[in-house]
């Protein structure tokens, strides 16, 4: 009788819990079984509810602020080696901290890299995220990283739009390299805007390079904080003669006043993926659940076949 390959185990850290029963559904499995003891000071001790001994489990959690969704990742991390599991992947659709990937002034730490040690040091054996802020986080892990990128599910949204005259546009410098692939695979043109902060998520000047003249413009980053540069770069894109914008982020912070300056700004719509729990229902809000991506790729490397189809861009 040939060898059958015992299914996964799948949890979720409390932060992306409904994220995690999607995926799990998707998957064709039940979400484990995780309780949170807590103390009045705040501190908390996660528990698996069930034997982890030799399987493979995937935890799912986004290590978004505050500090502690990365302290809770680390922690059942820590209890999944403990508990003598054979192969302990953290799903993390959004990496944070990811923004400070180097030293960009003196006497600063690189807090991705720091992560990426902690996680292995907790007792992953392997990263499966989405979206990556830099693509260089990849090489601070020891471990296999498999990073996924949201054009999987945004090219098909944007095709479907049917958009004349499409223009692709990165919101900085930094995301050119992202509005490329975009305008590669749909065959549009791009610009690239350029902008100088005063200080972190404050710009404070900002220039167009290209030509949006009549022209449906998409903007592409890979997250969204305050919204302070993507409703910028809207407002002046229609300022130069654009049609419409709209932007696609794939990981939706949307902190401080950002849903309303999205409200008031010249922007159609923003469409982001539900790697972060969006905080409110706005009109110009809409969320593509990635769940079935990472089932997907799950099982995939669950049962050791090629994630290759999943890496667009």
């Amino acid at each position: 009788m040939p060898y059958q390959v015992p299914e996964p185990k799948i949890f979720a850290c409390t932060q992306s819990t409904t994220l995690g029963e999607k995926i799990a559904e998707s998957y064709g499995a039940d979400l484990g079984k995780v309780h949170f003891s807590k103390y009045s000071d705040g501190e908390f001790q996660p528990s698996f509810e069930e034997s982890i001994r030799g399987a493979r489990i995937f935890i799912i959690g986004s290590s978004h602020p505050g500090p502690e969704n990365l302290m809770e990742m680390l922690l059942m991390l820590d209890a999944a080696k403990r508990a003598s599991a054979r192969h302990i992947t953290a799903v993390m659709p959004y990496f944070g901290w990811a923004r400070q990937d180097r030293k960009d002034k003196p006497r600063v730490p690189i807090a991705a890299k720091l992560v990426a040690k902690m996680l292995e040091t907790a007792g992953a054996t392997r990263i499966i995220t989405m979206d990556l802020h830099a693509d260089q986080i990849q090489g601070f892990f020891e471990k296999p990283v498999d990073h996924l990128f949201a054009s999987t599910l945004f090219l098909p949204y944007l095709r479907a739009l049917n958009l004349e005259n499409l223009c692709i546009a990165s919101p900085d410098m930094g995301g050119s390299k992202r509005a490329y692939a975009y305008s590669k695979a749909l065959e549009s043109d791009v610009v690239i805007c350029y902008k100088q902060r005063a200080k972190a998520n404050v710009i404070s000047h900002m220039e167009l390079i290209g030509d949006v003249k009549g022209k449906n413009v998409v903007l592409v980053d890979d997250m969204v904080d305050t919204a302070g540069t993507l409703t910028k770069a809207a407002d002046l894109m229609m300022e130069r003669g654009a049609v419409s914008v709209r932007a696609i982020t794939t990981h939706g912070l949307l902190s401080g006043d950002a849903y309303e300056k999205i409200g008031s700004s010249k922007l159609a719509e923003l469409i982001v993926t539900d790697s972060i729990p969006v905080a409110q229902k706005h009109d110009k809000v809409k969320v593509l659940s990635c769940a079935e991506l990472f089932s997907d790729v799950m099982h995939r490397v669950h049962h050791n076949t090629s994630i290759s189809s999943k890496f667009l861009m």
